[in-house]
């Protein structure tokens, strides 16, 4: 995982997180990038950026379908584990707890494995499509 904790979100700090995975990954690997429909991923700097970097493969989310994105499942999970349970009385402090967790996380780095199959996941939708188009 490479992680970087910036202040704001917005296409100039993401144009430095992607050189930042540039500069870790090494150049004969394909790099393949799960990204959400935030403007920030859109914008016409970061469009250029990628078209310069032809390694890099991207694939967006559905709208509403964060629990696709494994990164967003691991900001649920630190949250959890370590922001809610801590205190932390500065942004550096807060910072070197994220980073921690992300060299943890690195420490003992697995792939991540679906176990759920399609099949599994539209009966679900349908279910709850079901349900909020009945009321109960």
């Amino acid at each position: 995982m490479i992680g970087f904790c910036q202040p704001r979100h917005r296409h100039d700090e993401f144009i430095t997180f992607l050189e930042g995975i540039e500069a870790d990954t090494p150049k004969r690997r394909q790099t393949h990038l799960v990204l959400d429909n935030y403007g920030t991923h859109k914008h016409p700097n970061v469009k250029t950026w990628f078209a310069a970097h032809p390694r890099c493969h991207l694939y967006f989310t559905p709208t509403g379908a964060s629990w696709l994105n494994m990164v967003e499942r691991w900001f649920a999970e630190i949250t959890r584990k370590r922001i809610r349970r801590g205190t932390f009385r500065s942004v550096p402090e807060l910072t070197r707890a994220i980073q921690d967790e992300v060299r943890k996380n690195n420490d003992g780095a697995r792939p991540l494995l679906w176990t759920a199959t399609a099949a599994t996941i539209l009966k679900k939708v349908r279910h709850c499509k079901q349900a909020l188009e009945t009321g109960h």
